[in-house]
């Protein structure tokens, strides 16, 4: 079960090396899920995915509203 998740965390190291932009929030979100998914049957693995596509999708989003509220000139108050 160790060599396929080392596997993976080569690979996301690996992609996070090549495009920081891409990895903002994946690593945080593929440990994450792969502790949920290896308690929720064994699926650390699958949950190291989801968990690095969520990740970047919740960092993708909030850069968004980041950048539309330094637009307008409006933050949170």
């Amino acid at each position: 079960m160790k060599s396929p998740l080392i596997t993976v965390a080569a690979a996301l190291l690996m992609l996070g090396a090549t495009s920081a932009a891409n990895a903002k929030g994946c690593i945080k979100g593929a440990v994450v899920g792969g502790v949920a998914g290896h308690y929720a049957g064994h699926h650390g693995v699958l949950g190291a995915a989801a968990g690095c596509l969520y990740g970047r999708h919740h960092a993708k989003a909030q850069e968004k509203q980041q950048q539309q509220s330094q637009t307008t000139g409006q933050g949170k108050l």
